[in-house]
């Protein structure tokens, strides 16, 4: 990778593969590593197992016997250990002072090989995540983003939520558990992304002196997403809330597609920031919202441009009206020169900023080593944003923005769904 965030990667025997960005400057080094599985690899009746597994790490190993004793590790040296599990992916990281990279690396493998998945462990950790779904459940927000994904991609794993549902976290047993973490957890199914003060010699010596007898195998593949829609849809959940929440979304781009730049400048532009349209017009100009923003989702084979707001409910037909369109106005004119100008550099300066922490640069390596096999650097993806047309959002908006790709879901006192199905026209 070019200028600062220069980075080294190394496969190992057994196909584990191991990215390392040394940064001098730091004192500190963040360890992550990304496992190829998340909810989109699970059945209907495995859903949620990809989550379960990931907290299960957490609980304990054969030499560090209960949670306390991992966390007891890393925390004894100020370090933070912390794992997220997503559609595609699952991540464990860890950030500690430079001195401490061997521990941090210790008890993450452990953690990742040698988890004990006690049964007693299981049983309470199951309550555990049903609590955590409850308490999504009682978010209107979450509760509307889970919403919105069922109805852009219905009937299918891309459009669970990652956590599951209650009746199948209830229903996943221990074989289960072992049976899937055994097709997933492989050597050539993980990448392992380190950087901050540290040389790649020693970081991946280390590595692979660590995993040496991690195995390799054929992992199961990933559900493929059904885009298929010929009409708008709506979702209305009725609840007793202060605000309505509402997303309003159209299926995006895939990770790998040639326009998923322009999208990402389109989604500045709409409502990715305080000078953002949607930003300025609903809730600086017409005071109808305190929250709303745009944001994009990229998968394997699928994505997602998705606008979220909360607003009292006397105002929900006005704000829906008037998000619609700022969404006309996408595809009806090219945007301006200094807009667009504006919109580049936001783009560009955010993804500046974040890669002068260690955490952000390993995630960055890691998660487009995974999932594309391949890593772009700072200097081509800002090199792509600057060369982007305005002339080619317009021609993105018209392809993406169209009615019968529309979909509305709304959690709160929403009142009348047909009057809100009438406002879906672009």
């Amino acid at each position: 990778m070019d200028g600062d965030t220069t980075y080294q990667k190394v496969t190992l025997s057994n196909g584990l593969r191991v990215l390392v960005s040394p940064m001098p400057h730091s004192r500190s080094i963040c360890l992550s590593m990304f496992i190829g599985t998340g909810s989109r690899y699970e059945t209907a009746a495995e859903s949620g197992i990809s989550h379960f597994i990931e907290h299960l790490c957490f609980k304990g190993t054969e030499r560090r016997r209960t949670a306390k004793e991992i966390s007891v590790a890393i925390e004894a040296v100020g370090g933070v250990l912390n794992g997220g599990t997503d559609k595609e992916l699952t991540l464990y990281w860890c950030r500690v002072a430079c001195l401490h990279f061997f521990l941090a690396l210790d008890v993450l493998a452990d953690m990742l090989c040698h988890s004990r998945f006690d049964s007693q462990d299981i049983d309470k950790e199951r309550q555990v995540i049903i609590e955590e779904i409850n308490l999504s459940m009682d978010s209107p927000q979450h509760r509307a983003g889970m919403l919105i994904d069922e109805l852009l991609w219905p009937n299918q794993p891309l459009g669970r939520d990652v956590a599951g549902s209650r009746e199948t976290v209830a229903g996943l047993t221990r074989q289960d558990i072992l049976n899937y973490f055994s097709h997933q957890y492989l050597a050539n199914n993980i990448v392992i992304s380190i950087s901050g003060n540290i040389t790649p010699e020693e970081a991946v010596a280390k590595v692979e002196e660590t995993f040496a007898d991690l195995h390799r195998g054929m992992p199961r593949p990933w559900y493929p997403a059904d885009d298929h829609q010929e009409s708008p849809q709506l979702c209305v959940e009725v609840r007793d809330t202060e605000e309505a929440h509402l997303y309003l979304a159209v299926r995006g781009l895939s990770l790998g597609h040639p326009d998923r730049f322009a999208l990402s400048l389109l989604n500045v532009v709409l409502g990715g920031g305080m000078s953002s349209r949607l930003y300025t017009e609903i809730r600086e100009k017409r005071a109808l919202t305190y929250a709303i923003h745009s944001s994009v989702n990229q998968f394997l084979d699928s994505g997602s441009l998705s606008i979220y707001a909360a607003v009292a409910p006397k105002n929900l037909f006005t704000t829906v009206e008037a998000i619609v369109e700022e969404l006309s106005r996408l595809k009806a004119a090219p945007i301006p020169d200094a807009e667009l100008s504006k919109a580049k550099e936001l783009c560009k300066g955010r993804l500046l900023l974040r890669m002068e922490e260690p955490p952000s640069v390993a995630n960055w390596l890691g998660a487009q080593e995974l999932l594309l096999g391949q890593v772009l650097s700072l200097d081509e993806v800002t090199a792509a944003i600057d060369s982007i047309q305005a002339s080619e959002l317009e021609r993105l908006a018209g392809e993406l923005l169209v009615t019968e790709k529309l979909n509305l879901a709304v959690v709160g006192p929403s009142g009348d769904g047909e009057h809100i199905e009438q406002l879906l026209q672009l």
